[in-house]
């Protein structure tokens, strides 16, 4: 099975042509490497590559000025993030005039994370998130395949259920032994392989530092920290709360997700579809994976996406903000959807231009005015995209 990913390939030539530095940031394993080779393939002058695990390529950077200052047309530095000391020297190449190199950076932390990206290119850098893979690209017959594997490519493209599971017992084993200590992170990877784990058993729900500060033993700010360390490697996801001048009482901590839902079945011990439907966090696993593909569908950013509850116990499970309008989505692992007080009051409070509850049935169809049932199969058909 082969997977095609043209449009992320021509959206970072896009960027390349209009920036100097273009970063492609995405957890490990997440297909960035492979993303590049495609966008080496359709460049049309030379490409130079360096692999910033290689050792052999590393020693070609021992002085990066004197490397990387005689390359002509596309050089591409994967897993950038090991020597953040390139940085400076790229925004100084970056200045040339007539930018005789155009630099393409691969790396598995986030801006806030390499903040030397933000300090030293501000300006002369774009960034490209990627995702895995998502419903678009393997089709709406692939839900379920989908669903249980997530969307890293050696998971989702795994020749059994078995060999799926076991590469991603091996990505959380080598993520938390290797990968992380090389950041310089010096949590140990038998905390984090915990605090992974709870996370897991929390998935969809409100972030509560106080609950897990108690469990471990340490500082709220110090699980804070924790979680900070999992999103800003992508293996997380934060959906912020949204809160404005309203005449209620708002929830404003967050909600916390397992990114790929793949790798959060690996942390709750489902192994199958039939485990998975019979477990008590399926509903959460079902709407994680919703929203990842709304998200995904609409081509919204993550900046752009929050979630809404007040005290009182109106909710609206993602809440997608671009410009002046503002789009509601509610996720419910049942057939029978209905229109809620609940619902009525997002629609009316927040000023959404619709809210579209995406069900486990077979159908679309209005439930009332500015609400509509769309069946999840039909995502890709019946939404438009932003």
């Amino acid at each position: 099975m082969r997977i095609g990913r043209t449009g992320q390939v021509s959206e970072v030539v896009r960027q390349l042509r209009h920036t100097p530095v273009v970063a492609i940031l995405g957890a490990r394993q997440v297909g960035k490497t492979t993303l590049a080779g495609e966008v080496r393939r359709v460049w049309p002058s030379s490409v130079t590559s360096f692999d910033l695990e290689n050792p052999t390529d590393l020693s070609r950077l021992q002085e990066p000025m004197l490397a990387l200052e005689q390359l002509r047309g596309l050089v591409v530095l994967d897993e950038v993030q090991r020597r953040p000391d390139l940085f400076p020297v790229l925004r100084v190449l970056a200045d040339r005039p007539r930018r005789p190199a155009h630099f393409l950076v691969l790396g598995s932390a986030s801006p806030a994370l390499l903040r030397q990206t933000s300090e030293s290119l501000a300006g002369r850098i774009a960034f490209h998130h990627l995702e895995g893979l998502s419903l678009g690209e393997v089709g709406a017959r692939q839900g379920r395949r989908l669903w249980l594997r997530g969307g890293f490519p050696r998971s989702y493209l795994a020749r059994s259920e078995a060999l799926s599971l076991e590469w991603r017992r091996n990505f959380i084993r080598t993520f938390l032994e290797r990968d992380v200590p090389q950041m310089g992170v010096t949590i140990p990877a038998a905390t984090l392989d915990r605090f992974w784990s709870m996370l897991a058993h929390y998935h969809g729900q409100t972030w509560n530092g106080s609950e897990f500060a108690r469990a471990f033993g340490v500082s709220d700010m110090t699980v804070r920290r924790y979680l900070e360390l999992l999103a800003g490697t992508f293996v997380v996801r934060v959906l912020p709360a949204w809160h404005e001048n309203l005449a209620k009482r708002q929830v404003k901590s967050p909600k916390v997700y397992i990114a790929d839902s793949g790798m959060l079945h690996s942390l709750l011990g489902v192994t199958s579809h039939g485990e998975l439907e019979r477990h008590p966090k399926v509903g959460a696993s079902w709407e994680g994976f919703c929203l990842t593909t709304v998200v995904a569908h609409l081509g919204a950013d993550w900046r752009q996406c929050y979630y809404w509850r007040t005290q009182a116990g109106a909710e609206l499970d993602l809440l997608v903000v671009r410009g002046a309008r503002r789009r509601g989505f509610e996720f419910k692992r049942t057939t029978t959807p209905s229109a809620t007080p609940s619902m009525r009051s997002a629609l009316r409070d927040l000023g959404l231009s619709s809210i579209e509850v995406i069900h486990a049935g077979a159908d679309t169809y209005p439930m009332a005015k500015d609400i509509r049932a769309v069946a999840m199969t039909r995502i890709l058909s019946d939404i438009e995209p932003l």
